[in-house]
């Protein structure tokens, strides 16, 4: 187990040693105390490691990142997961704008709630929010499933492409091009994948959620849908 104080030692020696790391490393759980909300802790991280980070984290926390397992023992500030290939990124507490932005692969779990913008071009990455999200979220969301347990705020899914939303409360607005859709077995099953691996399949339904996506209006322009850009 390795010990890193951020309270001491610079930030840059942190990510710079996460960096160094072989593919088969035996230093497979680190553990860093002190962040104090310092920005891009454990940013492209390509190692099959555990990263236990002991408070709040600030911009882009566990950004880039691709088969780490990186838990936040705190709040995350902007870009939380931003560009994510592969791995797992857990929040205990609640996160800023743009959670999972870009994300390409791998789970984010966020314990609270998420800001504006969450899931926003998200490609492939599987989000899931145990509270409630903010506006804009999921904008031009282009492939993956997000998740939320609570509400989310206006303008949800605005120009999404073909990712999946889920929401088990109430959405404030459908963004542009994005429309309630009925549930088939297939993406029921999808989010019951998904709920097991935020390891929450024993205490969720996926019957209790309502299903958004892409009304595929805006793939190509045409004059009779102007007033939806």
């Amino acid at each position: 187990m390795s010990n890193v104080d951020l309270g001491k030692a610079p930030l840059r020696e942190l990510n710079a040693m996460l960096h160094a790391l072989a593919p088969a490393t035996n230093e497979t759980h680190w553990i860093v105390t002190n962040p104090g909300g310092k920005h891009a802790i454990a940013c492209g991280v390509d190692a099959p490691v555990t990263i236990d980070i002991e408070g709040h984290v600030g911009y882009y926390c566990g950004g880039m990142n691709k088969r780490a397992t990186i838990l936040v023992s705190g709040n995350a500030g902007v870009g939380v997961a931003e560009n994510m290939m592969s791995g797992e990124v857990r929040v205990r507490g609640d996160a800023s704008q743009a959670a999972g932005a870009t994300g390409c692969g791998g789970l984010l779990v966020i314990d609270g709630n998420a800001s504006a913008r969450c899931g926003i071009s998200m490609k492939g990455i599987d989000i899931v929010v145990k509270g409630s999200i903010g506006p804009m979220s999921a904008f031009m969301a282009q492939a993956g499933n997000l998740v939320v347990l609570g509400d989310a705020g206006e303008a949800l899914g605005d120009s999404i492409y073909e990712a999946r939303l889920f929401v088990r409360g109430n959405v404030a607005s459908l963004g542009a091009d994005c429309i309630e859709k009925e549930m088939s077995a297939e993406d029921k099953s999808i989010l019951r994948s998904v709920l097991k691996r935020a390891d929450l399949a024993d205490s969720v339904s996926p019957n209790d959620f309502t299903m958004f996506g892409s009304a595929r209006r805006l793939y190509h322009f045409h004059i009779d849908n102007v007033d939806a850009y």
